[in-house]
């Protein structure tokens, strides 16, 4: 599928992309449980499922270990199946959220019932949505009665994981650490740098969800860039002389997300992606480089410029960057360019490429976490274990298989139809039934993203050059897979804090100077403590973050 979440939460959960929108990591990131369990050591010398990629289908556009995703220029006409039975015998309960309107109840929803048919038995969802979701998953987890599968997210604030897990879920390393996932094989699929993401203290708990891994991206109308010699840029002269002369009347060359603006403007000033890793493997934050200082300062230019689009509290700049009041705007990631035409079908945008601020120093691109969390299972005997990791491998099924289609489109004739390429298309009844549904599913269990926009072959094989000369640039955050506390507790509130300040700074209601003085809060309420537990946990194989 193309799109599974709405564009703000989607800005939140792409791992970088989740740092920058927050201007910083306030990710509770999915891995080693700290210092004082020795989960550092114990997690670098667990061993990783090992890694079968799925080889029922081949697609037109091969994909790269680098993170470059595979393009599918239509689904395939004969879909495999990719288990042999349904995987249940028994009802399963889980929790899990959606970032769509919720789907019609299980004794009102057609497809929900399909689904729960080909399983083999009723999966009972307890649907959360956003805001809301970490106080649902606190009372449930507070009940003598959890679910049998629980998502745990990344990025919303949940403390204490490791101890967590270790008090209410199961380990489940002895059932897919090495070849023991094989007798998994979607679960075998998944990459390495997936599953690093779902251990904790040296243990495997439970499948990780995959996303795209790349992050954050500026898109822009070629229609209106076209006046200025198009987006693409070599220096930040060159971008703010293009911006002011594109801003006229109503105009405006810039959406009026700052924070997110801001991420791109770090890009091009060489700022790290959330940390820099040291010659000495200490860490430096984001915040403390002068890289960063320098993206701000330029934001302020640019705003003083009067080139943002003045309404702060815009909620979604699409519409009006297809009608070209708005000429660019950060977008998810190079997938995005189907929002822009499913809004306009003549409109395929284009994506800024990073450059150096001055022409001669190296820009980076953030890529992003690459999932949005795993789904542990609560403790239970050897053979329900073994039934709940025969449901969540069917419910990983690859594109292209039987198992996705039920899962994301349903039954053929009643909630899509095929297309004259073959693809399926949702009827009316799976647009009722569909969304919510498949965005509780695909948030819970999924397999390695793809690119595939059906209506628009061409479209895929052109995000998939853009994601090529993006990975020229391709900067990962050094922490991403590994656990900070102190980071999941008080993150959120210092970045909130830090991040007002900038907003500030940015619009010209506080001076360059509040900038050190903001720091200095950042550092003291929480942001050294994070440091020191993300230093003390960072493998042995990050390396050391480029000049």
């Amino acid at each position: 599928m193309e799109s599974r979440y709405g564009r703000r939460r989607f800005l939140g959960l792409g791992g970088a992309a989740l740092g920058a929108v927050v201007l910083g990591p306030t990710l509770a990131g999915c891995g080693d449980g700290g210092a004082a369990s020795g989960g550092a050591k114990a997690s670098s010398d667990v061993a990783l499922p090992t890694y079968k990629a799925f080889e029922g289908l081949r697609p037109e556009l091969a994909g790269a270990e680098s993170g470059l995703e595979p393009g599918f220029l239509q689904f395939p006409e004969n879909a495999i199946a990719s288990v042999q039975a349904p995987p249940l015998k028994n009802a399963v309960t889980a929790l899990t959220e959606t970032f769509a309107t919720p789907p019609p109840p299980m004794g009102s929803n057609p497809m929900w019932q399909a689904l729960n048919q080909a399983l083999g038995a009723d999966l009972k969802l307890t649907i959360g949505t956003d805001p809301g979701y970490p106080e649902k998953f606190a009372t449930l987890l507070a009940s003598d009665s959890l679910p049998d599968l629980m998502w745990l997210p990344p990025n919303q604030g949940i403390p204490n994981i490791g101890p967590m897990l270790e008090a209410k879920f199961q380990d489940l390393t002895k059932y897919l650490a090495g070849d023991a996932v094989l007798e998994y094989p979607n679960l075998a699929a998944l990459k390495p740098a997936s599953w690093r993401t779902a251990v904790v203290n040296g243990k495997i708990w439970g499948a990780p969800i995959p996303s795209t891994p790349f992050g954050q991206v500026m898109m822009g109308n070629p229609k209106t860039w076209a006046k200025v010699g198009g987006l693409q840029c070599k220096t930040a002269d060159e971008f703010f002389a293009k911006c002011k002369e594109l801003t006229r009347g109503t105009n405006y060359a810039l959406e009026p997300a700052i924070v997110n603006m801001l991420h791109m403007f770090g890009e091009w000033f060489g700022a790290p992606n959330s940390w820099r890793v040291n010659q000495d493997r200490s860490l430096t934050h984001l915040y403390e480089t002068d890289n960063y200082k320098a993206a701000v300062e330029y934001a302020a230019k640019l705003w003083a410029a009067k080139v943002f689009y003045p309404d702060l509290n815009l909620a979604d700049a699409t519409p009006k960057t297809v009608n070209g009041q708005i000429a660019a705007q950060v977008t998810v990631g190079p997938r995005a360019t189907a929002d822009f035409r499913a809004a306009d079908p003549t409109l395929f945008v284009d994506t800024m490429i990073p450059f150096g601020h001055d022409d001669k120093a190296k820009p980076v691109y953030d890529m992003g976490y690459g999932t949005v969390g795993f789904t542990p299972f609560k403790k239970t005997d050897e053979g329900r274990i073994r039934e709940l990791l025969a449901l969540v491998n069917y419910l990983s099924a690859p594109f292209g298989t039987k198992e996705y289609l039920q899962k994301n489109f349903g039954t053929a004739g009643r909630q899509y139809s095929l297309d004259a390429k073959k693809n399926p298309v949702l009827t009316q009844a799976g647009n009722q039934q569909a969304p919510g549904l498949v965005s509780a599913l695909q948030i819970m269990t999924a397999p390695e993203s793809v690119i595939f926009n059906p209506a628009y072959p061409e479209d895929t094989r052109k995000v998939h050059a853009t994601e090529q000369k993006l990975l020229q640039y391709a900067m990962r955050n050094p922490t991403a897979g590994t656990y900070s506390d102190t980071s999941s507790k008080v993150g959120p509130k210092l970045t909130e804090a830090f991040r007002d300040t900038i907003i500030d700074i940015v619009t010209g209601r506080q001076k360059m100077d509040a900038y050190d003085e903001a720091l200095k809060r950042w550092k003291s309420g929480g942001g050294d403590k994070m440091r020191g537990e993300f230093e003390a946990v960072l493998p042995a194989g990050v390396p050391v973050t480029a000049s």
